[in-house]
């Protein structure tokens, strides 16, 4: 273990119910110690991608930087589990700046709901019905009717999860840039979604809501029976991932556009 004086001197551990990472927060705890997260300088996420959105959502507002390490099974957003020189790679890690997404729900009996989104919100039908939707963008309609299984506003830091599957464009994650893109269009058909300013706010109308049943979803946080959503950015909140360098949220986003 490296003794030199560091930034990094009071570390937080949470980890995924996976047997590795318990074990891995076990054994980092008894090197590094375990301070809590509330006053941590770092927090040390061990498990999979899963583990670092919960993550990120429980210290939403702390300010506290997130250094993920990969203990489960996909770790897009974690870097590469090493019990070694901790307060080193904390020390000289990379650090993205990414911001949520507010989402705005008003659902068919009147009630408004909030809830924020790393990812994406997303809007999906209930039944066997395809969902109608009517889209505004800072209060103007530009889709009058979309006839679709469901649509999704992204972040750049969400763009190659759903919305890359989706087949949304993936976003360099200091675009200042948001994906609109949809599920399954059926009308009109050849409509592949829009990319968006980070000031835009998205206005989105079920049209047939007690018909066709849709829900809203903001990362993992759903709320059913909607008729109107509205996302926007929340810039007044700042999240704060750490990277090894040469290995930022930046140069994985790119390198997923080069993938065959």
């Amino acid at each position: 273990m490296n003794n030199k004086k560091t930034k990094f001197e009071k570390i937080a551990f949470v980890a995924s119910d996976h047997p590795d990472a318990v074990e891995a927060a076990q054994h980092l705890s008894g090197i590094y110690g375990d301070a809590a997260p509330e006053k941590a300088d770092a927090i040390v996420a061990l498990g999979g991608d899963g583990l670092m959105l919960q993550t990120l959502h429980r210290f939403m507002k702390s300010g506290i930087p997130i250094y993920g390490m990969n203990r489960g099974s996909v770790g897009f957003l974690m870097n590469e589990f090493r019990e070694d020189d901790l307060l080193d790679r904390l020390e000289n890690a990379e650090i993205s700046t990414i911001h949520p997404l507010k989402m705005t729900v008003i659902d068919v009996e009147g009630k408004k709901h909030e809830a924020l989104a790393i990812n994406e919100v997303s809007l999906l039908r209930q039944t066997y019905q395809a969902a109608k939707l009517e889209i505004s963008v800072d209060g103007k309609i530009r889709l009058e009717e979309l006839i679709c299984d469901g649509i999704l506003v992204s972040t750049p830091a969400g763009s190659t999860a759903y919305n890359l599957s989706a087949g949304g464009p993936v976003l360099p994650i200091n675009a200042p840039m948001l994906a609109l893109t949809p599920l399954s269009p059926f009308r009109p058909r050849r409509w592949r979604g829009a990319l968006l300013s980070n000031s835009a706010v998205v206005t989105i109308r079920i049209i047939e809501e007690n018909k066709r049943p849709v829900s809203a979803v903001a990362d993992h946080t759903e709320f059913r029976f909607i008729q109107k959503v509205t996302v926007e950015e929340d810039s007044s909140i700042g999240l704060y991932m750490m990277f090894d360098p040469g290995h930022s949220l930046d140069e994985r986003i790119l390198r997923e556009q080069f993938r065959y």
